[in-house]
């Protein structure tokens, strides 16, 4: 790609148009995701007039804003072979990944400062979910950039955990053609074919993207498999020069899609006399093992100035999904090797409308520049779910040593009960917020209205004995937020920011409403980009409180309990520094104190899945004109394994590496092609991951992948 100089004082950044700095957010980016370049900027667009930055809905880059945000860009997902949105955020400090460990690669579930997040953005709109297992997982061929926004989200987005949030940047339409065929395998027999296409319709206001691609592998687990078809067309219309309309369609079918099972702790990561298990473990039955996924979503785009102040953006998709599991789970063994299990299945459906209209203007009142938005947003999700369990005795049992994973005659199966549910959930929410220049000064004030209301209709069928219930749940929510920034003439940017979350809850098993979880966060730190743009600098100190907060019941695995809080408070270093043209690293640290502070039974207890400390290291060298190498290190320390802090997962420190050559210096005739070699865990350590004594994972295995690519 051709490159231009850049250099621009810091505080001017906010002056700049929506153009440059949608290019400037992409590349010049304090991220730990995407060291930045010697003072280069892209001189084409590749996020679209549309984009708006995650932290704000507004043009203004990530640097304007009083809140911790990383970005990871389209170079660093293609350098490092993302093949899902968990591996694309490895690297970013808060955030813990995988967690239930490498062979359940069904959905993206990770932790944001100690909080699962369930709730991904695509493109600024949320991703429909239905509560149970049914949510579309975005391929990251369809992936411009990837955007973290820490700490609590919802005088933007509504309903979120108070963590953060995610949001994937699609590929837009471009004029100027470009065309690229990928061919790609690895060690676990990936077979994996793709297209991304670009350009204008002949001499026409119109502009096409189409990317597509198909991919099939084995699964980390024994005799599992991973099978995905995505279609991803787009259009641009530039009706006039005030109004761009966008038209876009992602299609997906995951016909397989590996395990979900879990497996004990004894044998894993805590020691049996019986024996150990291996990575590839697999505690279910291949007879009774399907995934089968499909999604469409359609999803317009308009954009209209109305006035030279003044903006009109309104987004809206709608999602049509499916999905049919066959599934087991294991209960607790007398013996520790022998755990009787239960079969079960969801064959599950869903529609969602999801909108968002944003006005937004750009106003001058003596010295002071505001970026005012207004906006409204709408979502509607109805789903049908039918859950069929056998329940205890009709499964064989397996021994989890010497598993025989073909016990299961499907056709022998009885459900002793059986669910049905008709689920309605709608949100809406009423927003504003005014982020304003004012000589060095940045201030960012925001408020949100939200009614919340679920509806779900129950049929129940338990041992031919029939029963109902009606569940409806409405929350109404008041969330706030505020900031303010220092922008110095060096390139250092202190700010303090306060910000609040709104979660809607559910039921306990007795038929209760839980109140809705709310969470604030304190937020100081300090931003630095330097006037050549070669170093950059993310410090953030954090305390996050979320008041009635769900956790794990420690007496019973798969029911949640309400207790009164929980605190996360912690710090966050992304370090980027260009050391020469052709060398650039990427340092990132993240400590975080989490406990339940609040509880009568787990107080003092640190919630699972929460390292204390992760660390990270990534260093980027162009040894030649066309060979580019990459060298990555990630540190994930202990956490706890049970709600009770009984036992603990250990640390670990995972190896990758990339490189990427450019195949023209062998051969002029070339021209075009790249080859990508990438190696994930390099050294094969065995990592674990555990939710309880009886749910545990195994981490991703060592993986290396090939990559080519051509351009033309």
């Amino acid at each position: 790609m051709m490159h231009t100089g850049f250099s621009c004082p810091r505080q001017a950044i906010g002056r700049l148009s929506p153009l440059t700095l949608a290019v400037i957010s992409s590349v010049v980016t304090v991220s730990a995701d995407s060291a930045p370049q010697e003072a280069n900027m892209e001189t084409i667009q590749v996020l679209g007039d549309t984009y708006r930055n995650t932290a704000t809905k507004t043009v203004l880059a990530p640097e304007e804003t009083p809140q911790a945000i990383t970005v990871i860009n389209r170079e660093t997902l293609e350098q490092r072979q993302a093949s899902s949105l968990s591996e694309a955020v490895r690297y970013t400090p808060g955030v813990n990944t995988e967690l239930r460990g490498g062979a359940v690669t069904r959905l993206d579930l990770f932790n944001i400062r100690g909080f699962i997040n369930y709730q991904n953005f695509y493109d600024g709109l949320a991703i429909p979910y239905n509560t149970w297992n049914l949510q579309p997982q975005i391929d990251p061929i369809a992936i411009e950039q990837v955007e973290v926004f820490k700490g609590p989200t919802s005088v933007l987005y509504g309903n979120i955990p108070p963590g953060g949030m995610v949001n994937m940047i699609a590929k837009t339409p471009q004029r100027e053609a470009a065309h690229r065929v990928g061919v790609s395998t690895d060690t676990e027999a990936l077979r994996e074919i793709s297209v991304d296409s670009t350009g204008a319709i002949q001499d026409t206001s119109l502009a096409y993207r189409m990317v597509a691609l198909a991919r099939k592998k084995d699964g980390q687990a024994g005799h599992s498999e991973e099978e995905r078809y995505v279609v991803a067309p787009s259009l641009d219309w530039r009706i006039s020069q005030d109004t761009l309309v966008n038209f876009n369609l992602y299609y997906q079918a995951d016909p397989a899609a590996g395990i979900y099972t879990s497996l004990p702790a004894k044998g894993s990561v805590l020691h049996s006399d019986q024996g150990s298990l291996s990575s590839d473990s697999f505690s279910g039955d291949n007879n009774w093992n399907t995934y089968d996924r499909e999604f469409l979503m359609l999803g317009y785009k308009v954009q209209h100035q109305l006035a030279s102040d003044w903006s009109l953006l309104h987004t809206a998709r709608y999602t049509d999904a499916d999905l049919l599991q066959k599934n087991m789970y294991h209960q607790k063994s007398s013996d520790g090797r022998h755990y009787p299990r239960n079969a079960y299945l969801t064959d599950e459906t869903m529609e969602s409308w999801v909108v968002d209209t944003q006005l937004s203007g750009d106003l001058r009142w003596g010295a002071a520049q505001h970026y005012t938005l207004f906006g409204l947003d709408y979502q509607n999700m109805s789903s049908n779910v039918g859950y069929d369990d056998t329940l205890a005795g009709v499964v064989p049992a397996i021994d989890i040593f010497e598993p025989n994973n073909n016990q299961v005659d499907p056709s022998s199966l009885s459900f002793v009960y059986q669910d049905q549910h008709d689920i309605e959930v709608t949100q809406t929410g009423l927003y504003a917020q005014d982020q304003i220049l004012w000589n060095q000064w940045v201030f960012l004030a925001g408020a949100r209205y939200d009614e919340y209301e679920l509806k779900d209709d129950q049929q129940t069928l338990f041992a031919g004995s029939p029963s109902t219930s009606d569940k409806n749940i409405r929350h109404y929510n008041l969330a706030f937020r505020a900031g303010a920034m220092y922008q110095f003439d060096n390139g250092i940017s202190p700010y303090l920011s306060y910000s609040e979350s709104f979660e809607p809850t559910d039921m306990d098993n007795r038929g209760n409403v839980f109140d809705p979880s709310k969470g604030e966060q304190w937020e100081a730190g300090l931003k630095y980009l330097s006037l050549d743009g070669t170093t950059g600098l993310n410090l953030a100190l954090f305390e996050l409180t979320k008041q009635d907060a769900l956790v794990n019941d420690p007496n019973d695995s798969y029911a949640k309990i309400q207790m009164g809080e929980i605190r996360s408070r912690g710090v966050e270093i992304e370090l980027n520094h260009a050391l020469s043209l052709d060398t650039n690293v990427a340092l990132t640290y993240s400590y975080i104190d989490m406990k339940i502070t609040d509880d009568p039974n787990l107080e003092d207890k640190t919630p699972v899945w929460v390292p204390e400390q992760t660390a990270s290291a990534w260093v980027n060298h162009q040894l030649t004109s066309g060979l580019e190498v990459s060298v990555g290190a990630r540190y994930v320390g202990e956490s706890q394994g049970n709600a009770n802090n009984t036992f603990k997962v250990p640390d670990y420190t995972l190896f990758d590496t990339a490189l990427n050559y450019d195949l023209a210096q062998l051969d002029t005739s070339l021209s075009g092609a790249k080859l990508s070699l990438s190696a994930t865990n390099l050294l094969d350590k065995t990592t674990y991951s555990c939710f309880d004594e009886l749910n545990c994972w195994y981490g991703d295995e060592r993986n290396v992948k090939a990559k080519i690519t051509f351009d033309f």
